[in-house]
């Protein structure tokens, strides 16, 4: 047994010291997003501080902290704010808070995030599904001993974005009058906005939305066998296509506007995505 993998179970023994609920659907809130919590019937709670070795979050925005509970009986493990690459620390203990939550039971990882818009159609405040990912500029979870019990040496990466599930958050959307956009999100290491430049050479890569977070977990997720789904909230456009300098605090102001319109799609959609696995389950 590695000593990363080790570590991971150590983590998972600590937080069923303090609960025994299996969720069935793991959820990442990103920046300005942590009010979605308010709708959990809540379990239990445990903030990242309290399990020994776990990365806490150390940005405005995110709260830092496990929730169990359920939505409209789907049960569901949220992390009220994630940890990102740029706080310095490794990635692998980036995307522990993941795996963490596929060892405890979660099947199906629904990511959200705040992006910057690159695609010329999108304006500050539309929600994106993201249906691709370019992730080359960040170091892969995956580099370093395989950990054998998590996945393969060299898992496909052709659908990291399940399509099933990306068809429901589609079809949600439509019903309950969502204009969703789609498309693919570059991550990039942050914390530094990135430059016009940089901007126009993504968008030559085919990038639609560009953030500091969300592809390395969907690929350590994917590398367990999760199935992945996301959403991206175009919080400002880039640089180079704003006419004003980037802030955090439009990021968060955004993402605070369109607010409950996000959490009651991600509502119709955790039930959609259980009545789902429970039929595949059967």
């Amino acid at each position: 047994m590695s000593s990363y993998y080790k570590k991971l179970l150590e983590c998972v023994n600590k937080i069923r010291e303090k609960t025994d609920f299996v969720p069935q659907i793991a959820l990442v809130l990103g920046s300005g997003l942590g009010g979605f919590a308010e709708r959990i019937e809540k379990n239990a709670e445990i903030p990242y501080k309290d399990i020994e070795d776990f990365p806490v979050s150390t940005v405005s925005g995110h709260e830092g902290k496990f929730i169990f509970g359920s939505v409209n009986g789907v049960k569901l493990v949220c992390m009220q704010g994630r940890v990102h690459y740029y706080e310095g620390y490794d990635i692998q203990d980036v995307v522990m808070p993941i795996r963490i939550m596929g060892l405890l039971g979660a099947k199906v990882l629904f990511l959200t995030n705040a992006s910057g818009g690159i695609n010329d159609s999108f304006k500050a405040g539309d929600l994106m599904l993201i249906t691709d990912h370019i992730s080359s500029l960040v170091k892969s979870p995956l580099i370093g001993e395989n950990v054998d019990e998590l996945g393969l040496r060299f898992p496909d990466m052709s659908e990291v974005y399940d399509k099933k599930l990306s068809k429901i958050i589609r079809d949600r959307a439509k019903d309950i009058g969502v204009k969703l956009k789609e498309g693919v999100y570059i991550q990039t290491t942050g914390p530094n906005y990135e430059t016009p430049a940089e901007i126009r050479a993504y968008k030559a890569f085919g990038a639609d939305a560009v953030g500091m977070s969300t592809a390395c977990e969907a690929i350590a997720a994917v590398h367990m066998g999760m199935r992945v789904c996301a959403v991206s909230c175009i919080s400002n456009l880039a640089a180079g296509i704003s006419k004003s300098p980037l802030t955090h605090e439009e990021v968060k102001e955004t993402a605070n506007r369109i607010a409950l319109i996000f959490e009651r799609l991600l509502t119709e959609c955790i039930e959609s995505i259980s009545d789902h696995l429970n039929v595949t389950d059967r």
